[in-house]
């Protein structure tokens, strides 16, 4: 039913397969891309995400204490420490 495809990796330019087993899994999965990464990228990507996240300085609008907050604070939406975040819910 699925014949092995060869895909070009957008983050290396190599070619990869991807397999007929591959294919069935993501109709399994409802996947509707088809990968876009060869392997060894896919690797490579995964073991970053595991890495220290970048944080910025903040100001809590709640409290006014001084925070880190893992997303640029914009000026027209209001920002919380983990504290005032967690009472809000």
């Amino acid at each position: 039913m699925y014949k092995d495809k060869v895909l070009v990796c957008k983050e290396c330019g190599q070619e990869f397969t991807f397999t007929a087993s591959e294919q069935e899994f993501y109709v399994e999965k409802n996947f509707t891309n088809k990968p876009q990464r060869c392997k060894t990228c896919r690797m490579a990507r995964k073991g970053n995400q595991g890495g220290a996240r970048q944080m910025y300085d903040a100001v809590c609008a709640e409290c006014g204490k001084p925070c880190k907050v893992p997303f640029e604070p914009k000026t027209d939406r209001p920002v919380f420490c983990s504290d005032c975040f967690r009472n809000k819910k």
